[in-house]
Formats: C-alpha cells, sequence, structure tokens
C-alpha cells in the first residue's frame, strides 16, 4: 500500500505532505482548540509543532487536506502500517482547522482515506486519546468501534492513554454510504 497516496473527491484533496508546507500548516495548527483535548496540548507551539511536522515528514504516510474549492491548506493526517499486524493500517494525526469542524469534511477526509486502504487491508485502526471526546465522536460517526486487547489483541496499542478503534472492510461495506 503507497501511504502517501494522492486522493480527491468533490471536497478535498489529500496529497503528501512536503516540507515546504510547514508554515502554511502551521498557520492552520497554531490554534490551541485544536488541540486543547490531545494529549499533547501544547502542538500550537512552534517548537512543538516542529517536532510533529519533522515526525510527520519522517513518517512518509503523511497527507496534506486541501479545500478544493478554495485551494487552501486546511489540516493533516497519516496513513501507518500497525505494528504486529499485516493486515491492518492506522489512520491518524488528523486535524484541520476549526472553520472545517462539524461538518462534512472530516468525514469527507476519512472516507477517502478508508475507501483507499481497503483496496490493501481488512482492518482499520484509530488510537484516540481517552480525554479526547470529539475524535472519538467523530471516529465513532463513521462506524470506528472501540476495541479492547481482549477481543484484538494485535490490533490495540496499550499504552494506558489512548482508546482503540476498529472499521472491518466488511462492517464498512455494510454502512458505506448510510453513514457519510
Amino acid at each position: 500500500m503507497n501511504l502517501q497516496p494522492t486522493l480527491e473527491n468533490d471536497l478535498i484533496i489529500l496529497r503528501p505532505l512536503k516540507e515546504n508546507d510547514f508554515d502554511v500548516l502551521y498557520e492552520v495548527a497554531n490554534d490551541p482548540l485544536i488541540w486543547e483535548q490531545h494529549p499533547q496540548n501544547d502542538r500550537h507551539k512552534r517548537a512543538v509543532y516542529s517536532e510533529f511536522f519533522e515526525d510527520s515528514m519522517k513518517s512518509k504516510g503523511a497527507l496534506i487536506v486541501i479545500d478544493k474549492l478554495s485551494n487552501s491548506i486546511i489540516g493533516s493526517t497519516r496513513f501507518k502500517p500497525v505494528n504486529n499486524a499485516g493486515n491492518a493500517v492506522e489512520i491518524g494525526w488528523s486535524f484541520l482547522s476549526r472553520n472545517y469542524w462539524g461538518g462534512k469534511y472530516n468525514k469527507s477526509m476519512k472516507k477517502l482515506m478508508i475507501d483507499y486502504a481497503f483496496e490493501f487491508v481488512e482492518d482499520i485502526v484509530f488510537y484516540i486519546g481517552k480525554d479526547n471526546i470529539r475524535s472519538q465522536k467523530a471516529v465513532e460517526k463513521i462506524g470506528g468501534q472501540r476495541i479492547t486487547d481482549t477481543q484484538f489483541k494485535h490490533l490495540v496499542k496499550v499504552n494506558g492513554s489512548d482508546w482503540t478503534y476498529r472499521i472491518n472492510k466488511k462492517y464498512w461495506e455494510e454502512l458505506n454510504g448510510k453513514l457519510i
């Protein structure tokens, strides 16, 4: 699976993150409210964001999110293989400008990524901080189901600070079009 595809629909374009995206993406990330429920809630600070951006570049799975109508960069997201699970990929590290919250943009972004990933894998996981209620609800809206290590030991990241959500390909095919 190519972890940095270019994907698009009528609302957004996802394309590989580039070094020269730093400043314009930081303009989006420089909003404390984006990170208030995140475990690293000071990511709006330039030094902390710089580490996040560098990690994104090294991941070779980071994508920039572009509003197709305005051609504006509105956030980023990532794909990452799941350790010890050859048939799964993680979607995470996603953030959008607050102007794009609560509507169709997050769903649209996740649908593009999920549809693409299911061409290659059977499971998609999301690791979400236990205090990040906003992200938990967003993943649940698109069909994510919280799982435990007793159900899916190979998918759950056992670190004590995250919940693991899963969408299985068969389940997604049953839901497709109903939630998004």
